[in-house]
């Protein structure tokens, strides 16, 4: 009868196991469909790097007589610096006055003065700015006074926005050390909190922490120096300029490189509590008085109180981790607020959201990062399985918060699918994507190791560490040379042994698994500062492909070669993958005389049945990568359905590339490009 009503009694308990479960999941539909709704709420043309809105002088416009300035008007607030703006005659000489500055007090404006009595012809304004995520930009544009004509400008005199090669790779170097920094320094000291209290007294954690806290502060300092190099594209030598300090300490990165340091300075404080509270082992408990053995009741009594003392006397440990705890909490949110508040999450769509789920990404990060760091210690200190657990929950907690809060980061930086191929931002972004599975396929082997672990009993429990016994007296520090050396030995064969005891076949596994996972971290750190050094948008990235195959003489077309003073042709298939009529067909460019100076250019969009199609918006630029000019919009005016037309100043022979940007649907765009030689 017994036997019988057992199947009867697990039934409640498994339907109410089902409902449970069937709660989760619609919790979770619930948590996703909020997040989706959240996403599309704010779904509209992300903003990432500045971008040139308009310009006095117009772009390519013929003016009547001389201007006194060129004002320069951009998407968003841009830093300027002495020679952001740069205005040069046909023969390549500088006009402006120098030292721009923001028309009207308006942080969105570049302003620069030019010199009186400028003659006719065509001039070309260089510019160069920081947006407002903190990046370098730059481009140029031409227009002319009474009457269009050639132009020569020189290579260094249009600079780009690319930093010095050494300057760029001693800056990412820079940038990298201080995310691998950070997740070091942050990791460690939460595994030590939450995971092993315990290893704040031995060395090698501790080590860990100061080499966290010392690369921070040294990547900091390196990145404040040369972000001015960085910023104007000079060399190596104006990383000690004093004046260039300043002027990036008045920015916002600079701003937050700043309290940066200042942040180090108090987790200085922080980590010699850390080490000074939990190094102290806890007081022990007065042993109670022993009982008879024969009376039952005073020995529970007696075990009672024994347990009231161990609590009473493990307090003060648990108080000072409860403190510690939330002084780590402040200190890694305000760490990581110095990287968000400075980057991609500071600008565009959705910042409301968009800053404190950059900052839970890093802490994540550093939690997961940083606790493969100690754990790879604690495994050599002969930790047990029960700490190895306690990181294997927090770690699968970090994964699904990266991944939670990287799925959106992603869609915010590329806004569409075909972005993830057709930029530099969407293939890195794949890149760490498939590190990051990597990463997973090894916690998995590591999670099989732990399993092994937790079945050997004999295996899972901690390893105590050996006493190393010091010698006294006399003998402590011996005279002889070689007696010393003798001693020296033995001690340190005595503490490797102690710390080899911990190695079972089982934790040298799990320690190999660890270690392979900590080093393909690397390899996400090192993509991760690369992402955030790339601009999000597919224009200028494509731009730039084009340029570079055309500069390398990849596989791409051979460039048309055109005859001056002849109409030239050039027919650029689209297809933007949206469902609309106006998505797929074929773009003309025709160019009239197709060469340098002034070109009536005409756009003719027509889809697959070759009628001619309109769009929401469409953009046409040309860039001369090899003289690292452009890109220069043409300003399109419309005449007819699928029709424009405009005006296009060419100032210098060369392969020129030109860049149709094509919107057929809100969501859905593209920007096919061709090569064209001139002269």
């Amino acid at each position: 009868m017994e036997k019988a009503a057992h199947p009867r009694t697990a039934r409640p308990g498994t339907a109410h196991a089902r409902t449970a479960r069937r709660r989760r999941v619609a919790g979770l539909i619930g948590v996703l469909g909020a997040l989706l709704a959240l996403m599309l709420a704010g779904a509209g043309p992300a903003s990432a790097h500045a971008t040139l809105d308009s310009t006095d002088p117009a772009q390519n416009s013929v003016v009547a007589t001389a201007p006194q300035a060129v004002t320069l008007t951009f998407s968003e607030t841009v830093s300027l610096s002495g020679d952001s703006v740069r205005v040069l005659d046909p023969a390549g000489k500088p006009v402006d006055t120098g030292n721009p500055s923001h028309a009207d007090g308006k942080g969105d404006t570049a302003r620069v003065g030019l010199n009186s009595g400028l003659a006719n012809g065509t001039y070309t304004v260089a510019w160069r700015a920081v947006s407002e995520d903190s990046h370098p930009v730059g481009g140029a544009f031409t227009f002319s006074i009474g009457a269009p004509s050639d132009t020569s400008v020189s290579t260094t005199a249009l600079q780009g926005a690319e930093a010095d090669g050494l300057v760029a790779a001693l800056y990412g170097t820079g940038r990298t050390v201080a995310y691998a920094a950070f997740a070091l320094l942050a990791g460690v000291a939460a595994f030590v909190l939450v995971c092993w209290p315990a290893g704040a007294t031995r060395r090698p954690v501790q080590r860990l922490l100061m080499t966290g806290w010392t690369a921070l502060l040294a990547s900091t300092v390196a990145v404040l120096m040369l972000r001015g190099p960085y910023e104007r594209g000079t060399g190596v030598g104006q990383a000690l300029d004093l004046s260039l300090v300043r002027t990036t300490l008045d920015e916002r990165i600079g701003t937050a490189l700043a309290a940066r340091l200042l942040l180090l300075a108090a987790a200085g404080i922080f980590l010699s509590l850390l080490v000074g509270q939990l190094g102290q082992p806890p007081k022990p408990a007065t042993p109670a008085a022993a009982a008879p053995a024969e009376d039952e009741d005073a020995d529970a009594e007696a075990a009672e109180l024994r347990a009231l003392e161990q609590r009473a006397a493990e307090r003060p440990q648990r108080e000072a981790r409860l403190g510690l705890g939330v002084a780590w909490l402040v200190l890694a949110v305000a760490l990581s607020a110095t990287w968000v508040g400075a980057d991609h999450a500071s600008v565009g769509i959705q910042v409301w959201l968009a800053l404190p789920l950059g900052i839970l990404h890093l802490i994540a990060m550093a939690l997961w990062l940083g606790g493969l760091a100690s754990l790879l210690v604690a495994l050599r200190e002969g930790v047990g399985a029960e700490v190895v657990d306690r990181f294997s929950k927090i770690a699968f907690g970090s994964v699904a918060v990266l991944a939670a809060t990287g799925i959106y980061q992603s869609w915010r930086g590329l806004g569409s699918w075909s972005a993830l191929t057709g930029t530099e931002y969407g293939k890195l972004l794949l890149v760490k994507s498939g590190c990051v599975v990597v990463m997973l396929g090894v916690a998995w082997i590591s999670r099989s190791w732990l399993a092994r672990l937790r079945s050997a009993p004999a295996e899972a429990a901690e390893v105590e560490r050996a006493e190393v016994p010091e010698p006294v007296g006399a003998a402590a520090r011996s005279e002889d040379p070689v007696r010393q050396a003798q001693l020296d030995r033995q001690r340190a064969a005595t503490a490797s042994a102690g710390r080899e005891r911990g190695l079972t076949p089982t934790r040298a596994g799990l320690r190999r698994s660890v270690l392979v996972e900590a080093l393909v971290a690397v390899a996400v750190l090192v993509v991760t500062t690369m992402l955030t050094n790339s601009p999000p948008g597919r224009v200028a990235g494509e731009i730039k492909a084009a340029g570079t195959a055309a500069g390398a003489g990849s596989t791409a077309p051979a460039a048309p070669q055109t005859q001056p003073g002849r109409t030239v042709e050039l027919k650029l298939p689209y297809d933007t993958k949206g469902r609309t009529p106006n998505a797929k067909g074929t773009a003309t460019v025709t160019l009239d005389p197709a060469g340098t100076g002034p070109n009536e250019v005409k756009l003719a969009l027509d889809g697959t049945d070759g009628k001619p199609v309109d769009v929401p918006e469409v953009q046409l630029a040309f860039t001369l990568p090899d003289r690292d000019l452009g890109p220069l919009p043409v300003a399109l005016t419309p005449a007819g359905t699928g029709r424009w037309s405009g005006t296009a100043q060419l100032p210098l022979a060369g392969t020129w590339v030109v860049s149709v940007q094509i919107r057929s649907s809100d969501i859905d765009q593209t920007t096919p490009t061709q090569q064209f030689k001139i002269g």
